[in-house]
């Protein structure tokens, strides 16, 4: 053990209570970010699954054309170096007009693992009772369940009995609610050109609210029947291996096709937008509980500092150099910081565990009956860093003003 590190430890436990006050504040300041970024990015990785799980990574529609000449040159990661393109002339055409075709392309994508066609179309769904509106998604339930969770999704009945049965729907939960439906009822479905019996396969809850009160899922052919609508039309949803990069991906299949396609970061930019904005407003206002450990330390060392400018010089005169007497100081900071990250890090793994058990039950972007917390150890290293920082300045600013006592000075002054 050198001297230096003897006498900080010695100068710790000489003011307990103070530093104390220092180290609980570290501790606390430490568990509460973790405990607060665990939840909100926990939540923002929950919505993250749900949308994937629900609408795809990437949604392929409408197919354009440029009456004009497009110059372009795109990258391998799907960015975009050199483009000349006038819209002005472009023409939209709605949906897909030959999905095989467009799926053997895709295909050719390494990183795409699932590709569903989809007909969407508005219906009456109708009962003995009452009638509700809803959005008809026409599928073929195979395809559906590489590019979604709808398996896990279904609470009543199963994948199986809609599997069996070609006139079967499976509806969202507050459409079930609404008009009083369970699983092997009929309904009539009221489309633009027919109208069928289908029996209730099954009920589904997303969490998503808009989707749980208007979605219903049948049959490809059936939709198509309804609306009447042999070919075209349709959208595919397409699943990635890697979601996160479903920009540059969705880019170069727009190119490469010449439909418009569209990451699910895109299409839900205005939540990501929001969470990440709490992510960042919660780490600003628990950081704050650092800042204020770091000013009571500060206050401390800056004390001690001229309280202890007799015994400063006392050893500067035996040989003590300012790098020592800076030492000192350092080393008090490091150890009041060496036990506030340990028990910051035990305080925030318990609180976490303890918060993602509190019974909660969330409905609207989400299903979820308990608080959602995300186990990343990168919030144990920020909220670390930033602790680091706040306190190595308030034993830094004291250390150095330490250093600079001159011995000669001050021992004139108490003779």
């Amino acid at each position: 053990m050198s001297l230096t590190f003897y006498l900080a430890l010695r100068y710790v436990f000489a003011r307990k209570r103070a530093m104390l006050m220092s180290l609980f504040g570290i501790i606390f300041g430490i568990s509460f970010f973790v405990i607060t970024q665990a939840q909100t990015s926990g939540f923002q990785e929950y919505f993250i699954k749900t949308i994937l799980g629900t609408n795809g990574a990437i949604r392929i529609s409408d197919r354009f054309q440029n009456m004009d000449e497009t110059v372009s040159k795109i990258s391998q990661d799907g960015k975009i170096k050199f483009k000349f393109q006038n819209r002005e002339g472009a023409k939209y055409i709605k949906g897909i007009d030959y999905p095989d075709k467009i799926r053997n392309a895709l295909t050719a994508f390494p990183s795409v693992n699932g590709i569903s066609e989809v007909f969407e179309d508005n219906a009456i769904l109708q009962t003995k009772s009452r009638s509700q509106s809803i959005q008809l998604h026409g599928i073929k339930i195979s395809d559906h369940l590489l590019v979604s969770d709808l398996k896990e999704q279904v609470t009543h009945g199963s994948i199986s009995n809609f599997l069996r049965d070609n006139m079967g729907i499976i509806i969202g939960s507050r459409i079930a609610e609404r008009v009083n439906l369970k699983v092997n009822d009929r309904v009539n479905i009221v489309g633009k050109l027919e109208n069928f019996q289908l029996r209730v396969s099954g009920i589904f809850e997303s969490g998503v609210s808009d989707i749980d009160k208007k979605r219903c899922y049948i049959s490809l052919p059936t939709a198509r029947s309804l609306s009447g609508t042999r070919f075209g039309g349709s959208i595919f949803q397409v699943g990635i291996a890697t979601p996160e990069k479903a920009p540059q991906i969705a880019a170069q299949i727009q190119e490469t096709i010449g439909h418009r396609s569209v990451s699910w970061q895109e299409r839900e930019k205005v939540w990501l937008d929001v969470f990440k904005a709490l992510r960042v407003s919660s780490a600003i206002t628990v950081s704050s509980i650092l800042l204020l450990s770091g000013l009571g330390m500060f206050n401390v060392f800056a004390i001690m500092g001229i309280e202890k400018t007799r015994d400063i010089s006392i050893l500067r005169s035996i040989g003590f150099t300012r790098a020592d007497i800076s030492s000192v100081f350092l080393w008090q900071g490091i150890i009041v910081l060496f036990f506030g990250i340990i028990g910051g890090i035990i305080c925030g793994l318990l609180g976490t565990f303890i918060v993602s058990k509190i019974p909660m039950q969330i409905r609207g972007i989400f299903k979820s009956d308990t608080f959602v917390v995300n186990w990343d150890f990168t919030h144990y290293g920020w909220a670390i860093l930033i602790a680091s920082l706040f306190v190595g300045l308030a034993t830094w600013i004291p250390a150095r003003r330490a250093a600079k006592v001159e011995p000669a000075k001050i021992i004139r002054e108490t003779l």
